[in-house]
């Protein structure tokens, strides 16, 4: 069974719709992945995401689309490359990561309710 939380450490995680803008390869990673630029809205910016999401997702693809991210964690030190917000996603049933995406388009920067 799963360890309960209480609603304010669960709306204690910041969960926002972004726009990726761009997409760059990242060799350095130990596992395939994708350097992303993730449009968060005025309130937050542009930040930075490393994502293993290779084996569904091209550059071409991501580009343009809206995905979930958490922003209000620490920054994490991907070898050379620094990821500031976390890029939600699910495991498939072969372990490819199948990214969280809202079905409609939504402002970005919105908060997960």
């Amino acid at each position: 069974m799963t360890d309960m939380i209480d609603i304010d450490k669960f709306t204690a995680v910041d969960i926002r719709v972004g726009t990726i803008v761009e997409v760059a390869p990242f060799p350095e990673a130990r596992k395939p992945a994708w350097k992303l630029s993730i449009d968060l809205g005025p309130e937050i910016g542009i930040k930075r995401s490393s994502a293993q999401i290779t084996e569904l997702y091209t550059q071409q693809a991501l580009v343009g689309t809206q995905v979930a991210c958490v922003v209000n964690l620490p920054s994490r030190r991907i070898g050379p490359f620094v990821s500031e917000v976390l890029t939600l996603g699910f495991s498939d049933d072969t372990g490819r990561v199948v990214l969280v995406r809202p079905e409609r388009s939504v402002p970005n920067g919105g908060r997960l309710h």
